[in-house]
């Protein structure tokens, strides 16, 4: 067992399309169905075990029944690439006749496989798109090697008395008759489309943007609507150009390397062009989206641990929307004609699946959502046209909402409750602490004591809010200090909170951050939005006369200004990418705090991205900085610098740039400089293209683009390789020695930013320093004896932009170096 000699003995390369085997990626524990008419019509089932499929053929196929037990004959290993195998076997080989892939997902062994082969029994769990739960194989006559198995299912909740599954390919579509007789899919997909209004036009879907749906507050029921299912997912596009598959995320970015088993599956589909949209989720045992599942498929850095997480943590596309196909653009048809043919290329069952809808009935799928504790609906007009941005023609109704809250007191526990009984909530209103009522649920029974211990020091004679208080007897009220987040259905017209649930502290927030979800009042952090049209958001900003800076005089309007003229040339460094604000509401003599996760509160036109925090062990709402509108919004907020990720939220794994942070501390900066042009001449020696702006404060920033080819660790060595370079050239001026009393007056080059998660001032960033000095990027001619950082502020940026013309920087996110060549010439000089 473990050998192919068997199977490679009875095929030909050259005259049959089966793999023979090779040195791809593993899948351990997958498993596929293939349904074979070769001589006679039957099911193979095989078993990845030790790196090769343990294979059985059987006659009749599986069955749901606990009491129909099915013949299977063991048969030669075939190779883990043969589970992907769907085609003709032409006559005169072995096997000759058709093949589909009738289902494929995983398999859980229940006891060892290995002793189960050997004593003839195996026990196991199937996790696919039609087989699934417990299954027994046992050989007929246990002291003989003939091969003969029973097949059976054994008594659990996917048991039935008759089987419900497609007898067609979960890649395709296809049966194995449509194989034999040729398939005419594509044809009659051609004829329906032909009898529409659709112009024969190719689609780009690189640059297509997608239709996005508005949020909506109010359920409703209404004819002329469909309504779908809100997956918890990342949107996706899927286009095939015969064998071609690309895939894109919502951005634009390419995302085809990262998912093989949906570009398997688009590529299978019987049909010379297609553009599928759709929401990718991973799903639960049952059968939920499970979105922290899905980030850390996405964060997944090399093609192994991909084609392992394809059986692991498999993805499935929902598909939704058809933009077009076969040379067709269907995006001016209505939705119900584009929906109908959706349904007609998506197989009915596997990686790729039909996203279906009812009609008019609004009201009623939204309950039946709540009550399955789904994220909610999605309405959208039947006769809408496809159009790119957000559209009141689609709508997204959440079933639950969820806000942070500054907890103010609780109560007393009863009965075997340990800790307390609920917690006293209030949230920001108008500039004012108002009472948002009580909530008792949610918690975990160790949360309620370490919550109590954290409260105890904290509590103070009456309540520190507004509004309506209880004003009974046995309520503890507390220092406003802590906040937590919240779920709840809604705000009573007295602020009060409706089917409150709790769900985390949320340490990483200020009180003033917590804004009672629907705030009326003006707030000196969290303005009002008031959505004019349908594409942006536009708000009202507040006291934009503060004073920010106090010796220059520069307002807050001044830093809004800065950022809506200078947001043409910062949008391209922030769009698509993780960006962290340091608030500074009262200017830069003022309090400050990080923040990263968005509040609940912050309108829906401001985008956000989900992204598991690997060293906080909890997911985070990140912002994302797509334009002018929402740069202004989080401007407004208190934000003076942005910092940002090096990489993009559509490829988190691999960065941008590398960063070499030039940090003088005691050294003079005519010594920054003289590092910072050893650093380009090693660059223009290795023909590596480089790129230079101040930090903004004392020292200058190298960058290095990668164009997402490697990651952030191969980025951090690459860093370390040319620090220690240039250190090596200049040991008088330039050090990589991170301790202080180690650096002895010399540049500190920083290549420890290089890192997941790490942070950059972004191009163009304003810092909270006397004279609002800005990261300005910077011609490598400039950089010489005369550079003096303090020359590029909030006001003289602008004007120098426009002087220039162009971005010196801009190069950075384009240019696309051949690593492997610059680091041959690296290796040499070093």
């Amino acid at each position: 067992m473990g050998h192919l000699e068997e199977y490679r003995a009875k095929r030909k390369a050259s005259k049959t399309p089966e793999p023979m085997g090779g040195p791809a990626h593993q899948r351990p524990h997958l498993f596929v169905v293939q349904k074979h008419r070769a001589t006679s019509l039957h099911y193979d089932l095989r078993l990845e075990w030790k790196g090769v499929l343990l294979s059985w053929a059987v006659p009749k196929g599986p069955h749901r029944d606990v009491a129909v037990k099915r013949l299977a004959m063991q048969t030669e290993d075939h190779p883990v690439e043969y589970a992907d195998f769907e085609g003709v076997i032409p006559k005169g080989n072995y096997g000759a006749g058709e093949v589909i892939v009738w289902d494929q997902g995983s398999w859980v062994p229940l006891k060892d496989p290995d002793r189960g082969l050997e004593e003839g029994k195996l026990l196991f769990e199937l996790k696919g798109h039609k087989l699934r739960g417990r299954w027994t194989w046992f050989r007929t006559k246990r002291d003989d090697d003939t091969g003969q198995w029973l097949f059976v299912k054994e008594k659990d909740g996917w048991a039935a008395n008759e089987n419900d599954w497609a007898e067609t390919s979960v890649f395709s579509g296809l049966s194995v008759e449509e194989l034999k007789t040729g398939s005419d899919r594509a044809e009659t997909l051609r004829a329906a489309i032909g009898e529409t209004d659709a112009p024969k036009k190719d689609v780009d879907a690189a640059a297509v943007k997608p239709m996005l749906a508005q949020t909506s507050e109010r359920v409703f029921s209404r004819p002329g609507w469909l309504y779908e299912l809100k997956y918890d997912g990342f949107r996706l596009l899927a286009d095939k150009r015969g064998a071609d598959v690309r895939l894109f995320y919502r951005s634009g970015r390419d995302a085809t390397a990262l998912y093989p088993e949906i570009v398997r599956s688009v590529a299978h589909l019987p049909y010379e062009s297609l553009l599928l949209d759709g929401e990718m989720v991973v799903l639960d045992e049952e059968a939920r989206p499970d979105f922290q599942q899905l980030q850390k498929r996405a964060h997944l850095q090399n093609a192994a641990e991909i084609a392992v997480a394809t059986v692991e943590r498999p993805v499935v596309l929902y598909v939704f929307d058809l933009l077009a196909a076969e040379g067709f653009d269907l995006r001016g048809l209505p939705l119900s004609e584009r929906k109908s043919l959706v349904e007609r290329v998506v197989p009915a069952a596997g990686t790729l699946r039909y996203a279906s809808h009812i009609e008019e009935r609004g009201e009623e799928f939204y309950d039946q959502v709540r009550e399955m504790g789904l994220e909610g609906v999605l309405a959208k007009k039947s006769d809408s046209l496809y159009r790119p941005g957000r559209s009141d023609s689609w709508l997204k109704l959440k079933v639950d909402r969820t806000g942070d809250f500054v907890i103010v007191g609780f109560t007393p526990p009863k009965g075997s409750r340990a800790g307390l009984g609920a917690l006293h909530l209030a949230a920001y209103d108008g500039g004012e602490l108002a009472y948002a009522g009580r909530v008792g649920t949610g918690f975990r029974e160790q949360q309620l004591d370490e919550l109590r211990q954290r409260l105890d020091p904290l509590e103070i004679e009456s309540a520190p809010c507004g509004g309506a208080v209880p004003k009974t007897r046995g309520h503890h009220w507390v220092r406003p200090e802590l906040c937590c987040e919240v779920r709840f259905k809604e705000r009573t017209a007295d602020g009060m909170l409706r089917h409150p649930s709790f769900l985390r502290v949320r340490d990483d927030k200020q009180p003033e951050e917590c804004i009672a979800p629907d705030a009326r009042g003006a707030d000196r952090d969290a303005p009002t939005p008031v959505i004019e049209d349908n594409r942006h958001g536009v708000f009202e900003p507040s006291n934009l006369n503060k004073v920010f800076w106090p010796e220059e005089g520069y307002t807050k309007g001044d830093l809004l200004e800065f950022y809506r003229e200078i947001g043409p040339y910062v949008l391209p460094y922030l769009r698509d990418r993780p960006v962290v604000l340091t608030r500074y509401p009262d200017g830069i003599n003022g309090k400050s705090f990080f923040q990263k996760d968005a509040p609940s509160w912050v309108p829906d036109w401001v985008r956000t991205e989900r992204i598991w925090s690997e060293q906080t062990q909890r997911e985070i709402d990140y912002f994302l900085c797509d334009d002018v509108e929402s740069l202004v919004f989080l401007a407004n907020l208190g934000t003076i610098p942005f910092h940002v990720w090096s990489s993009r939220v559509t490829d988190l794994a691999h960065p941008d740039w590398c960063i070499l942070d030039l940090d003088p501390k005691d050294a003079p900066f005519s010594d920054v400089v003289k590092v910072a042009r050893g650093i380009r001449k090693l660059c223009e020696e290795i023909e590596f293209p480089s790129y230079v702006k101040t930090s903004g404060s004392t020292g200058l920033h190298v960058l290095l683009p990668l164009n997402g080819q490697c990651t952030y660790e191969q980025s951090r060595s690459l860093g370390e390789l040319m620090a220690r370079a240039v250190e090596a050239r200049l040991p008088k001026i330039a050090t990589t020695a991170r301790s202080m009393d180690k650096r002895e007056g010399r540049v500190y080059i920083d290549f420890v930013q290089n890192g997941h998660g790490r942070l950059l001032a972004a191009p163009f960033s304003v810092r909270p320093r006397p004279g609002a000095t800005v990261s300005a990027p910077l011609r490598w001619s400039e950089v010489n004896a005369k550079l003096s950082p303090a020359r590029f502020t909030m006001k003289t940026v602008p004007d120098r932009m426009r002087r220039l013309d162009e971005d010196p920087l801009l190069g950075v996110l384009e240019d696309r170096p051949d690593l492997v060549a610059i680091l041959g010439r690296l290796s040499e000089l070093v």
